[in-house]
C-alpha cells in the first residue's frame, strides 16, 4: 500500500506542523467534522469511543490469556477497576445499539447516499460485514463477562478471589439467567468459547482492515495530518504554465533565447493528470482513505441535480485504479502499461465537466479527503495537454483572448455600458 501511494508525485506537507498537529487531534481524534450531522455524528462518536477504550479490557483479557491470570488488573486497581467495567459494558451495549441504527440505516431507511450505484455490491457487502462483526465481537464480550460472573460467585477455581466478585456487570447481567442453569464445566466451556472467539475475531478484523473501506481507522490521521492548510478556494498554480505566462508578460525576455547548459533536462512534466502517477502522494493517500460515507456526495449541487458527478466514486475510481496498477506490480515485478487509464477507464470526462468547483465536498468530509484537487488535475489535463475542453469553455476564453471578456463585444465597445 505505501509502495502504491509512492507511485504518485511527492508533494511537500512539511510546513506548519503544529497547525496540522492541531487539526489532526481536533477532526480526526476529536471527530469535530462528524457531529455536524447529528444523529449519524453522535453514533458515530459513540462506536469510536467504545472500541478505544473497551480496547483497555481488551490487553487484560489478552494478558490473562498468555499468563493463565483472571482479571490482572483488578487488585491493582481495587474499587476503580468495578467502575472500569461498569463503563466497558455501557459503551458495549451503546455500540451494539449504534451499530443496530446503522445497519438499518444502511438497508432499510433507503438514506439516499446510500442506495446510490457505486456502493452496489462489495462496497455495500464490506459495509454490513464490518458491522457485523461489532455486533459478534460485542456480544461475545457480554458473553465472556456474563459467564465469568457466575464462575465468580461459585468460586471455582481459577475464578474465584477469596468471595470478592471482581468487576461490575450492569449488561452481562441480563444475560446471566440464560447461563445459570449450567454445570460449572459447561460454563467454563462457554466462557473459553466466548475468550477465543473474541480474540480470534480481533485478529482477523485486523487482518480484514486492509481490505476494507475501514482502513480509514488507522489513514485518517495522517490523512487528516498532511490535508492542505490554505483556503480551500485557492488553487494551485502549476509552475510549467506560470513560467510562460512570466516569459509572455516580460518585455525583456526573449522566447528564442537558447535554453541555460546548466539546467537539467528531463522528461516533460505532464500538464495535469491522466493517471495516478500524476497525482501527488496525498491524493493517493486520500484514496485509501477514503469511508465511502457518501457525505461528500450528498452535499454535491451537481450530484443533487441529477448529473453524473459523484466526489465518493471519484474517490472509490480512483482506489480501483490504484490498486489495478500495484496488481501489475505484483504480477510483473515492475509497472508495465496496461493499455488504461485513470481518466476515461475509470473516470469520464461527463463527470469531471459536471463539477462546479464549490468546494462542497471537501467541506463536508469528516477526515480532510479532497475530490476536488484529483477532478481540477484531470481537467487541467484535458485542456492542456488535449485541448478538450467543452465548447462552451472555449468560447468564453476565445473572447477573454480576443475581447479581453468573456462576452463576443468588439474592445471598442467594452465601456459603452457607461455612457448611461
Amino acid at each position: 500500500m505505501i509502495r502504491n501511494i509512492k507511485l504518485g508525485r511527492e508533494v511537500d506537507r512539511s510546513d506548519n506542523k503544529k497547525e496540522r498537529m492541531a487539526q489532526m487531534l481536533r477532526i480526526a481524534f476529536g471527530q469535530s467534522k462528524m457531529v455536524r450531522r447529528p444523529v449519524s455524528g453522535f453514533l458515530h462518536v459513540v462506536v469510536y469511543i467504545g472500541f478505544v477504550i473497551i480496547n483497555i479490557e481488551v490487553l487484560e483479557i489478552i494478558v490473562d490469556g498468555l499468563t493463565g491470570s483472571h482479571r490482572i488488573f483488578a487488585p491493582f486497581l481495587g474499587g476503580f477497576y468495578d467502575f472500569l467495567i461498569f463503563t466497558f459494558e455501557i459503551l458495549a451495549f451503546l455500540v451494539l445499539v449504534s451499530v443496530v441504527i446503522f445497519w438499518l440505516r444502511r438497508n432499510v431507511m433507503n438514506i439516499k447516499r446510500f442506495m446510490m450505484g457505486e456502493l452496489k455490491g462489495w462496497p455495500k457487502n464490506d459495509a454490513n460485514y464490518i458491522l457485523y462483526f461489532e455486533v459478534v465481537l460485542m456480544s461475545l464480550f457480554l458473553t465472556m463477562n456474563a459467564t465469568d460472573f457466575i464462575l465468580q460467585t461459585r468460586g471455582v477455581e481459577g475464578y474465584a478471589h477469596a468471595g470478592e466478585i471482581y468487576g461490575s456487570f450492569p449488561i452481562s447481567g441480563f444475560i446471566v439467567p440464560l447461563f445459570e442453569g449450567m454445570a460449572d464445566s459447561t460454563l467454563i466451556i462457554v466462557e473459553r468459547a466466548a475468550w477465543w472467539l473474541h480474540i480470534v475475531g480481533i485478529l482477523i478484523f485486523l487482518n480484514y482492515l486492509y481490505w476494507s473501506k475501514h482502513l480509514h481507522i488507522l489513514l485518517a490521521f495522517p490523512n487528516v495530518y498532511l490535508a492542505k492548510l490554505t483556503p480551500q478556494g485557492k488553487f494551485t498554480n502549476m509552475d510549467a504554465v506560470t513560467k510562460e505566462v512570466k516569459l509572455m508578460m516580460d518585455p525583456n525576455a526573449d522566447p528564442f533565447a537558447a535554453p541555460d547548459p546548466s539546467a537539467e533536462e528531463g522528461e516533460p512534466e505532464s500538464l495535469g493528470a491522466q493517471d495516478i502517477f500524476d497525482l501527488n502522494q496525498v491524493q493517493l493517500l486520500n484514496a485509501y482513505t477514503c469511508t465511502e460515507c457518501g457525505r461528500c456526495t450528498s452535499e454535491c449541487p451537481a450530484n443533487i441535480t441529477g448529473k453524473k458527478l459523484s466526489p465518493r466514486a471519484i474517490m472509490m475510481k480512483t482506489r480501483d485504479r490504484l490498486e489495478e496498477v500495484g496488481a501489475v506490480i505484483n504480477k510483473e515485478g515492475e509497472w508495465k502499461d496496461d493499455g488504461k487509464t485513470l481518466l476515461n477507464d475509470h473516470i469520464t470526462t461527463e463527470e469531471l465537466w459536471a463539477c462546479t468547483t464549490c468546494n462542497a465536498c471537501v467541506e463536508a468530509c469528516p477526515i480532510g479527503i479532497d475530490p476536488l484537487s484529483i477532478i481540477m488535475e484531470m481537467r487541467r489535463y484535458l485542456v492542456l495537454e488535449n485541448s478538450a475542453a467543452p465548447n462552451e469553455l472555449n468560447i468564453t476564453m476565445g473572447n477573454i483572448e480576443n475581447n479581453g471578456a468573456p462576452w463576443p463585444y468588439n474592445q471598442m465597445d467594452r465601456l459603452n455600458w457607461a455612457n448611461e
